[in-house]
């Protein structure tokens, strides 16, 4: 496969995961860390690293409105709900990518 091919590839795969998270606010961050050891604040941060790698500066809260398809405050005052001590708990055992905000 020529490497166009699988750049534009990827990146419907990438907005087609963006668009599934778009879908499951109901999805905390948390419970991703929880389950698969990255959240939306992980992909940000990725995409902040995958830019700089490129030349090119996106700044933390420019990724964040790009990953979550809106101001992280905004999506954080509108879908995110306080962790239960159970997934705080989980976390703690189980942090191993490490993130703040999860």
């Amino acid at each position: 496969m020529q490497e166009t091919t699988t750049t534009r590839i990827e990146a419907e795969v990438f907005r087609r995961l963006l668009q599934h998270l778009d879908e499951r606010k109901d999805v905390q961050n948390i419970d991703l860390m929880n389950l698969a050891g990255f959240c939306r604040n992980c992909l940000a941060k990725w995409y902040v690293a995958a830019a700089e790698n490129h030349g090119t500066e996106v700044d933390l809260d420019q990724a964040r409105e790009i990953i979550y398809g809106m101001p992280y405050a905004q999506w954080k005052r509108l879908h995110q709900k306080e962790a239960t001590p159970e997934q705080l708990q989980s976390f703690t055992g189980s942090r191993t990518t490490g993130d703040a905000d999860a």
